[in-house]
């Protein structure tokens, strides 16, 4: 019986663990990513190991998030990843060079290599055939320094695409179906391995547009072969010699299979406020746009910005649509700037950002209130663009630059014969923007700016669990519910006292409030919470806070994985009835804790009405020794010791 690519690439890494789908296993990684929203505490989690230098092939800390400087938070952060990333042996990415994801492609990416990142998009790596996985902040500075990561073997799900696109359909029409079929919890433990006909179709950037999107889907990871499509794009790069094949064996099996046909798929069109709430562009009629915002990590690539060049050259925007273009890394900038693109996009009338995240993360460009926003990213979450009345939709860079050009969502296949850009045979390479690490960094010192403050830890935990239920929210809370990540927020990443007067209030604006007054509590939430970004501040705020549980109909794989990392007990009702049953401001006790956490079961006391729930306790051994000790850094220490 033959392997999948997948299981290729982790039986190759498996360090602990076999291979069996829901068992826990233990992978080397051979890469890191960070970006600067994430990054700062991922170092400072990282200093606390004790560790002198990186053990990985090769670290890379991103500067592309926290762009915007109306103060010195930003820059302060930047230079302290700056410094530290000199000592310790991780190349830097500096501000401008561009989108963590975009660059990692270009740049670092090699099949066959296991990437982390303390982002969600992470998976774009899957693209070239990486197994590429996005993770906390914590679990990065860990494999930093050499540790293993932790993950349930994932379920094995083969996508056989066939035929090819019609004209005007694009990668992001690929992704989009994906959602439609599965929804944002279709993924949730499984990895999407991409194969078949079509997959010969498809670019690299394509392909890496799809497994960027598949963070969407709640996926592990997505990923696509290693073949001659790949070899290509790395000898564009002048990297050939990090080419390898990474081929599914014939006779591979898999554990579910989806099937779709290249050849019957339209332009989509994912509607506010999910990617999941997806339709054809022909099934929204005379929607009238105030912006489009094309870039982010997901559709910004060289072909991707001369397509949309190609369609504005020689027309103008509309007067009511407001148009911005992110393009992806310098690398496009430069080269969309020497062949002309670029000035076909500013001559239309398009404003021109830097090459970074951008809107896409709320960082500048809120659109107007009761906007709507036409946008090439990956989430459309309600209040995510700094806009909450705002209505974002998601789209390709086609549909988003050809609405731009009629003032409403408008079908690019109005435009006659598609249009056909070839990927380079030569990209332009410079990479004077990549900062080298220190040979030793003996002699670096690292510069903290005022604003850093140090993260919060958990304590061991108590043979007595208990507080009041400090708030109680629906389905699909998303990390940028639980700790918001706006333009004015984002500057204070490394400072979680002063985020954590933020915390959940988009759902809940007195939530701190409740918190403080309680010293802490529990929080109850519907199914799929923590969905979103990978951010670690939708555990450190709460825990800050000091939450102590939180009970679900279901979590978001990372943000469980925070949740337990930072002592805090992630519970799943086996009767969600039981949600119903409670109400804010209850008081809820698990006795013998210590004793309890060691079951698959837990019992949950609901004193204020004199009921008991049935919780289920999904974690690994491990994982219980990370809550008995209060998190993954105090157990590690009590190891050492």
């Amino acid at each position: 019986m033959g392997l999948n690519a997948s299981q290729k690439i982790i039986k190759k890494h498996l360090v602990k663990g076999n291979m069996k789908q829901g068992e826990e296993i233990a992978i080397k990684i051979d890469r890191t990513l960070t970006q600067d929203s994430t990054g700062t505490m991922a170092y400072l989690q990282f200093e606390a190991l004790g560790i002198d230098r990186v053990k990985t092939k090769r670290s890379v800390a991103y500067i592309d998030h926290n762009i915007l400087q109306s103060g010195p938070e930003n820059a302060d952060d930047h230079l302290y990843i700056q410094t530290v990333a000199k000592k310790h042996g991780i190349y830097f990415s500096r501000p401008g060079n561009g989108i963590c994801h975009q660059v990692n492609l270009e740049r670092f990416s090699v099949p066959g290599d296991t990437l982390l990142g303390s982002d969600s998009h992470t998976p774009t790596g899957g693209g070239i055939g990486m197994l590429a996985i996005g993770a906390g902040g914590l679990d990065v500075a860990v494999a930093m320094g050499g540790g293993e990561y932790y993950i349930n073997m994932p379920k094995i799900v083969k996508v056989n695409l066939k035929g090819k696109l019609s004209p005007w359909v694009t990668a992001k029409d690929i992704i989009l179906e994906m959602l439609r079929r599965l929804t944002v919890k279709g993924g949730v433990g499984k990895i999407f391995e991409y194969v078949g006909e079509g997959v010969k179709t498809l670019s690299v950037p394509e392909r890496a547009t799809i497994t960027n999107m598949g963070a969407e889907l709640g996926a592990t990871t997505s990923i696509f072969p290693s073949d001659d499509v790949v070899r290509e794009f790395l000898k564009a790069q002048g990297r050939e010699e990090d080419f390898s094949y990474v081929q599914p064996d014939e006779d591979a099996v898999y554990d579910e299979e989806v099937e779709i046909d290249l050849s019957t798929l339209e332009p989509m069109v994912a509607c506010p406020h999910s990617p999941d709430k997806v339709v054809k562009v022909s099934e929204l009629k005379n929607v009238k746009v105030n912006q489009v915002c094309i870039g982010s990590c997901t559709n910004s690539s060289y072909v991707d910005m001369m397509k949309v060049a190609h369609i504005l050259d020689g027309k103008t925007v509309n007067e009511k649509v407001s148009l911005t273009i992110s393009p992806g890394s310098k690398q496009v900038l430069n080269m969309i700037a020497k062949n002309g693109g670029l000035a076909s996009m500013v001559e239309a009338g398009a404003r021109i950002l830097e090459s970074a995240c951008g809107p896409c993360i709320g960082m500048g460009q809120s659109p107007s209130t009761d906007a709507v926003s036409l946008r090439t990213f990956n989430r459309n979450f309600e209040g995510r663009s700094g806009t909450k009345s705002a209505m974002v939709y998601l789209v390709s860079p086609e549909i988003a630059a050809y609405s731009a050009l009629k003032g409403h969502i408008a079908d690019p296949r109005e435009l006659g014969d598609s249009i056909s850009i070839g990927m380079p045979k030569e990209f332009l390479i410079k990479d004077n923007m990549i900062v080298s690490p220190d040979e030793t960094g003996e002699d670096i010192k690292v510069v903290r700016g005022p604003n850093i403050k140090p993260f919060p830890k958990a304590k061991p935990c108590q043979d007595i669990t208990s507080g009041k239920v400090l708030t109680k929210v629906g389905d699909n809370i998303t990390t940028d519910h639980i700790m918001p990540s706006n333009a004015k927020l984002l500057p204070y990443r490394s400072n979680i006292p002063h985020l954590a007067e933020y915390c959940l209030t988009p759902c809940d604006e007195d939530f701190p409030k409740k918190a403080k007054e309680n010293g802490g509590g529990i929080i109850v939430a519907g199914s799929n919470y923590g969905q979103g970004s990978s951010r670690e501040h939708a555990a450190l705020a709460p825990l800050y806070l000091g939450v102590k549980a939180v009970l679900a109909k279901s979590f978001a794989r990372i943000h469980k994985a925070n949740l337990i990392n930072n002592g805090i007990i992630p519970l799943v009702f086996k009767d969600e009835a039981d949600y119903e049953n409670i109400d804010v401001m209850d008081e809820l006790v698990i006795e013998n804790t210590l004793e309890q956490i060691k079951k698959d079961v837990i019992v949950v006391k609901n004193k204020t009405k004199g009921k008991e729930y049935t919780m289920s306790f999904e974690v690994t051994d491990r994982q219980r020794d990370m809550i008995k000790f209060g998190g993954l850094l105090n157990m590690m220490k009590e190891n050492r010791a």
